[in-house]
């Protein structure tokens, strides 16, 4: 067991940067054996519990599950390298909680540090990364929420926010809409509305807030209201009169 090849598996969604981060990797640590890749969280996660790489390299932002949900599922059974474009909240969390990290795009300078660290960190069981997830997951104080904890079914996701199409109010809940699926978090419409960036999220009902950037046009109904017509999603959302203001020179 002494002699067993350390192994990888690299999620990233980006076929480039893919073959990128492998390649740097093949360069740095010609031992290392790249098992597996995978190019959403689902997948990843399915490859990790199949294969049981050493080593996890997760892209922060992937389709249907992002790598921080991956690391939340993983709890301890790998190593894990998060890959992030720069985000200064993010690599902070990192770097306080001694998490390895790469940024896009992939450098070798920063591949052979990692590589480094990485090979002293194989001899010690995987770190607890629920710190970082935690400080992930919470809003920023000196700016809008970033991340969001919400439940699926018995599991929770960690949703980067700006992949959120809208907000809608249910019961005690607000129900999070992205472009692949649904989740529930217990925080009420006015709680989160104060939490988000007034500039890239617009209440358009009394129980439902708009992602400005998934909105693919806005048409007029029957009674001459606003009708929000998404990129992502089938559904169409109407503006009550309170908001419609808002949709006036549109």
């Amino acid at each position: 067991m002494q002699n067993k090849r350390p192994s990888a598996l690299i999620a990233e969604d980006e076929p480039m940067l893919r073959a990128q981060l492998r390649a740097r990797l093949t360069q740095a640590w010609p031992e290392l054996a790249v098992v597996a890749e995978a190019e959403n969280g689902e997948q990843a996660l399915a490859l990790q519990r199949e294969l049981e790489p050493d080593i996890a390299f997760l892209d922060i932002r992937m389709p249907v599950r992002s790598g921080l949900e991956v690391a939340t599922e993983l709890e301890g059974a790998c190593h894990v390298v998060f890959v992030t474009a720069y985000d200064e909240y993010a690599v902070t969390a990192f770097e306080q909680g001694a998490v390895d990290y790469v940024l896009k795009p992939v450098t070798a300078e920063r591949i052979e540090k990692v590589v480094e660290r990485l090979k002293q960190r194989l001899e010690r069981p995987p770190g607890d990364l629920a710190t970082v997830l935690a400080q992930l997951g919470a809003r920023d104080s000196t700016g809008p929420l970033r991340w969001i904890k919400a439940s699926l079914g018995a599991s929770m996701r960690l949703i980067p926010v700006d992949e959120v199409v809208y907000f809608h109010a249910e019961d005690k809940y607000t129900k999070v809409v992205t472009a692949d699926g649904e989740a529930l978090i217990r925080k009420t419409i006015k709680e989160l509305f104060d939490e988000l960036d007034p500039e890239l999220f617009w209440q358009v009902h009394r129980g439902t807030i708009v992602n400005l950037r998934g909105i693919a046009r806005v048409e007029r109904d029957y009674r001459d209201q606003p009708l929000v017509i998404l990129k992502a999603r089938p559904e169409k959302i109407t503006v009550s009169r309170t908001f419609a203001h808002l949709f006036k020179a549109m």
